[in-house]
């Protein structure tokens, strides 16, 4: 499984917010836009916070997408 925030950063521009805004806007950490801008693992209240300061959904900052070569079957 592939958890991507691309859509997310899509979802920002078409805001006109940039990072520095949705940490102060989410009372968010650096370090949290930093693992979010390398697609690394961040904590689920990071994300509903982010949610919450976008008025959005959580399939509306992130993706998740299966590895799997079978099919998904």
């Amino acid at each position: 499984m592939t958890i991507s925030h691309n859509i997310l950063w899509k979802l920002l521009i078409d805001k006109d917010i940039k990072r520095t805004e949705l940490k102060t806007l989410a009372g968010i950490s650096t370090n949290a836009i930093a693992k979010l801008g390398k697609n690394e693992t961040v904590a689920l209240e990071t994300l509903a916070k982010i949610c919450a300061a976008l008025k959005c959904e959580l399939s509306d900052i992130i993706e998740v997408t299966s590895d799997r070569d079978d099919g998904g079957k």
